[in-house]
């Protein structure tokens, strides 16, 4: 995977991820401007997570490990909330499936 790639992907994650927030900030009471706002970056995310040329599969196979990522550290330092054990775990678990999906073809599995 390139640099380029990466950088893609996590642009689109927080663009998921924050796009998610503003509309969930808008419907606990900031309003619909703010969850239009929510709207626009999600419908960005749309557009920047395909600019990747990769089968459809492959792409948001991968891109899922770098969205758990980002949305667990949104949880964490944004939200201010304890993320337990258990999570983490799970996180591991789904980035091992995206370098599974990322390298497998490498590997001959």
């Amino acid at each position: 995977m390139t640099y380029l790639a990466w950088l893609i992907f996590i642009a689109a994650a927080v663009l998921e991820v924050g796009g998610d927030a503003v509309v969930r900030k808008g419907l606990r009471g900031s309003g619909l401007l703010i969850i239009l706002i929510g709207f626009a970056m999600l419908g960005c995310y749309g557009v920047v997570v395909n600019m990747v040329k990769w089968d459809f599969s492959k792409l948001l196979g991968v891109y899922v490990a770098i969205f758990a990522l980002i949305s667990i550290l949104f949880g964490r330092f944004v939200f201010k909330e304890t993320i337990p054990t258990a999570t983490w775990i799970g996180l591991m678990v789904i980035i091992g499936g995206g370098m599974i999906i990322q390298f497998g073809d490498k590997l001959r599995i």
